[in-house]
């Protein structure tokens, strides 16, 4: 059953968080190198909107609308880009009454310190058997969230969904589809390109 906050108007909350991509997170006519190695003249970043109060509150509530339609233990995702939205997550999911711990995955192990590729847990605390659904903000080819999806399945965790606030359509859903996972997403590129 899907999260709900008392006279949410997600359709509204939606449109609402489009205006704040729009307005910090979105150019056209740009020419930039995506993750992916892709040259784009089409640009999201989404960071100045996953750091701003209301983009992170916003984001948030939509993903959870998707995330609590699936059984999943925790969620995480990859650094640097889903460390806001993890924590926006389980921070609504908490006020929810129905906490959902968050993890994140580093890019590769520290070299210092525990030298873990994940973050979150305890030292008696483990992945085996629990299911993870992966968030991001920005997906294009699937690529970053395959990084965080080996991270969790290294440590025995299960991950069948990707959840992204903003999915490129640039080969992501197909690529997921490979490795037995279903990305889902609040907006697509075309959403803001028509």
């Amino acid at each position: 059953m899907p999260l709900k906050a008392k006279e949410r108007d997600a359709a509204a909350e939606r449109a609402r968080l489009m205006e704040i991509i729009r307005e910090r997170s979105y150019a056209f006519g740009v020419s930039v190198t995506l993750a992916s190695g892709r040259q784009s003249n089409t640009y999201f970043n989404m960071k100045p909107t996953m750091l701003h109060p209301e983009g992170a509150f916003l984001s948030a509530a939509l993903l959870l609308d998707e995330i609590s339609k699936l059984d999943a233990d925790y969620v995480g995702g990859l650094e640097l880009g889903a460390v806001p939205i993890a924590a926006a997550v389980t921070a609504r999911s908490f006020a929810l009454g129905h906490p959902l711990p968050a993890l994140i995955m580093r890019k590769k192990a520290k070299d210092h310190g525990t030298r873990q590729r994940l973050e979150g847990l305890t030292a008696d605390e483990s992945l085996e058997g629990k299911r993870i659904v992966v968030v991001e903000d920005v997906t294009t080819s699937g690529g970053s969230a395959l990084q965080a999806v080996e991270a969790v399945r290294e440590m025995g965790g299960k991950v069948e969904h990707v959840v992204t606030v903003l999915d490129r359509e640039e080969g992501a859903t197909e690529a997921l589809k490979e490795h037995g996972i279903a990305l889902i997403s609040i907006f697509q590129q075309t959403d803001f390109t028509g």
